[in-house]
C-alpha cells in the first residue's frame, strides 16, 4: 500500500502441529493506530513478535518501511518502539534512573529523558523507587522507555492489561496526545473491545491465528448491512425457525446473559413483526431491548464467544 510504514502479506507461523498464526495480511500507514483485536490465543502477540523480529515466519513476509529483517537488523532496530505484556524493572532503581538506563543505550541526552517522563504523567513520581509505583505507573513507565527514541512505529502488547480503569484511562489519554503531537503509528494488541474503538483508525478481528474483519469501525459495523440488534430474554425455549426471516435474521445466543440477540437491517421495520411472532407464539419476554450494532455484537457474531471468553 502507498505510504504504508508496515506491510504483512501472508503470514504464517507454526509451532509444532499449532497454527498460532495462519496467512495473515494488512498493512499499517504512517501516522495511523491500528489495533490487533481478539481473545487470548487469537495469535496477536505471536504477529507483533514477528513485527518485532523477535519470531520468525514460517512462511511469508513481513516489511517496515520497505525492509524486512534479513540483513537489515540494526536499521529496523531503530525505526520499532515497543512495549510487551509484561515489563521486569530494577526495583531499586528511581523513575529518572531507569529511564536515563535505557536512554543510555541510545546515546540520548538527560533533556530526552525528562521529556519522555513529562510526557507521560510522571513528573511527580521520578524520584520513587520502581517497587513503589502502582500498576498504572509501571505501564506509564514501560510506554516512556518505548518512546525514547522516538521511532515512527510503536508496537504495544495490550497495555492496559490488569489495570483499573482509571489507569486504563490515564494511558488511553497518553497515546491520543501522542497521535495529535507527530506521525507516529500504532499496532495495539487488546481484547478490550473500547480500547480498540477509543485508541485505533482501523480495528482488525483475529481469532485461532485468522483475520476474521479488518477496517474502519464503521466500515465493520455496516458489514452485511446489519446495523441494529433486538436484544432479548426469556425462560422459554426459542427456535431459530421462529425468527425466520427474509431481512432479518442472524440469531445469537448468548449464553453468559442467557440473552437471544436479533441482527436486523431495521429496527422499525423489524419489531412489530418480531413482537407479533413473540404473541402468536405464546413466547413470555423477560427484557427486551433495541440498540445499535456493537463491536462485541459482531465479534459474538463471527465467534460465537464474546472477546474476553
Amino acid at each position: 500500500m502507498e505510504n504504508s510504514i508496515l506491510e504483512v502479506k501472508d503470514v504464517f507461523k507454526n509451532f509444532k502441529e499449532v497454527k498460532a498464526v495462519d496467512g495473515v495480511s494488512f498493512f499499517v500507514k504512517k501516522g495511523e493506530y491500528v489495533a490487533l483485536l481478539g481473545p487470548n490465543g487469537a495469535g496477536k502477540t505471536t504477529t507483533v513478535e514477528m513485527i518485532e523480529g523477535i519470531q520468525i515466519p514460517t512462511h511469508g513476509k513481513i516489511s517496515i518501511m520497505g525492509m524486512n529483517w534479513k540483513n537489515n537488523e540494526n536499521k529496523l532496530h531503530h525505526l520499532i518502539s515497543l512495549s510487551l505484556q509484561e515489563t521486569r524493572f530494577i526495583d531499586k532503581l528511581r523513575v529518572w534512573e531507569t529511564v536515563q538506563l535505557f536512554a543510555s543505550f541510545y546515546g540520548l541526552s538527560k533533556s530526552r529523558v525528562d521529556e519522555v517522563i513529562e510526557i507521560v504523567a510522571l513528573t511527580e513520581k521520578r524520584k520513587s523507587y520502581v517497587e513503589n509505583l502502582s500498576g498504572g505507573q509501571r505501564q506509564k513507565l514501560a510506554l516512556a522507555i518505548a518512546l525514547l527514541n522516538n521511532a515512527p512505529l510503536l508496537l504495544l502488547d495490550e497495555p492496559t492489561t490488569g489495570l483499573d480503569p482509571s489507569a486504563r484511562r490515564e494511558i488511553w489519554n497518553i497515546l491520543m496526545n501522542l497521535k495529535k503531537n507527530n506521525n507516529t503509528s500504532l499496532i495495539l494488541t487488546t481484547h478490550y473491545m473500547e480500547e480498540a474503538e477509543y485508541l485505533c483508525d482501523r480495528i482488525i478481528i483475529m481469532d485461532k491465528g485468522k483475520i476474521l474483519a479488518q477496517g474502519t469501525l464503521d466500515e465493520l459495523l455496516s458489514a452485511n448491512n446489519s446495523k441494529e440488534i433486538i436484544e432479548f430474554t426469556t425462560n422459554d425455549d426459542v427456535h431459530e425457525q421462529f425468527l425466520d426471516g427474509e431481512d432479518v435474521y442472524k440469531l445469537i445466543w448468548d449464553k453468559n446473559t442467557n440473552s437471544r440477540k436479533l441482527i436486523v437491517k431495521s429496527i422499525v421495520e423489524q419489531l412489530p413483526v418480531f413482537l407479533q411472532k413473540v404473541n402468536e407464539s405464546g413466547i413470555r419476554l423477560t427484557r427486551l431491548e433495541c440498540r445499535k450494532l456493537t463491536l462485541d455484537d459482531l465479534f459474538i457474531s463471527m465467534t460465537g464467544k464474546h472477546l474476553g471468553d
